[in-house]
């Protein structure tokens, strides 16, 4: 073997090889360098227009959490009076992060068959579907529904228009993807007999790709809950326009923050695990 590949034959393929390598770690060096030095001056630009300065007031990081702490702590009697008060706000939370989901969830399924190649009834339609999944994906929710709010006003519908319009767009892409990996033997033989195209979805696709998509919109709920809580400090409503309140109040009300925030997490926690179980059952057929 050592005959037939002599020294004078790989010594110039070793060296292009090396040079490529040198020519490599010399590109991501200078990319390392250059994000580096647009993130030093992004965060000094930053640390000038702040207000007193970052660096200043590192020092306070904990001072808002410590007398959130110390407040509830002071005032553990009123805990529990506290989470059921909170609690209806709570279920707004959840109940805007359903319905978004499922309104999206609905937007995006039909969105991710007509964008899907080899499935969708209008090829030419292709990429106008998926450019509107990438603009629905691109504005931030928070975006939405502020100009929501302006026109409609305050309160849960503008957050579960906003969340549901974002919704689509990630969802519609990840069922698309779903989609092209789906056989299109089924489809092919409903075609054979007459089936219309929503017939052949419903029965030749659908059936196969299901477990994933409910897998998708499940995480998506648990997002959705976070978004649903967000958006409520710009007055959507929900549990985060009560944690705005109390928070701007400050002193004085910081034992209802706190309350919030225990009612927030264990939904965010309970959640999360059911539906990582419930996930695990569909893509696994068992629980992890």
């Amino acid at each position: 073997m050592a005959d037939s590949f002599p020294a004078s034959r790989t010594d110039p393929i070793r060296s292009r090889y090396l040079d490529l390598v040198r020519r490599r770690q010399l590109y991501s060096g200078l990319t390392l360098t250059i994000f580096a030095v647009l993130m030093a001056s992004g965060f000094g630009l930053a640390n000038d227009r702040n207000a007193g300065g970052f660096l200043d007031g590192i020092g306070n990081i904990f001072a808002f959490p410590a007398n959130v702490i110390e407040e509830a702590a002071a005032k553990i009697a009123d805990m529990p009076a506290n989470l059921l008060r909170f609690f209806p706000a709570l279920v707004e939370t959840v109940n805007i992060a359903a319905v978004s989901t499922l309104v999206g969830g609905t937007a995006g399924f039909a969105l991710a068959l007509l964008s899907t190649r080899g499935l969708a009834p209008w090829a030419l339609a292709i990429p106008l579907f998926r450019r509107a999944m990438d603009v629905m994906r691109a504005v931030p929710e928070i975006v939405i529904a502020l100009v929501l709010i302006y026109v409609l006003g305050g309160g849960p519908v503008p957050a579960m228009i906003a969340i549901a319009f974002h919704t689509a767009g990630a969802l519609g892409k990840l069922f698309s993807e779903v989609n092209e990996n789906a056989d299109l033997k089924p489809v092919e033989g409903l075609a054979s007999v007459g089936a219309g195209w929503a017939q052949r979805m419903w029965l030749g696709v659908v059936p196969q790709v299901a477990p994933n998509y409910l897998s998708y919109a499940l995480l998506r709920f648990e997002i959705n809950i976070r978004a649903s809580a967000i958006l409520g400090f710009v007055g959507a409503g929900g549990l985060g326009y009560e944690l705005k309140n109390a928070m701007s109040w400050g002193q004085g009300r910081f034992d209802q923050a706190a309350a919030i925030f225990l009612l927030l997490f264990a939904a965010i926690v309970v959640f999360d695990q059911v539906s990582s179980h419930v996930r695990d059952r569909l893509t696994k057929g068992a629980a992890a």
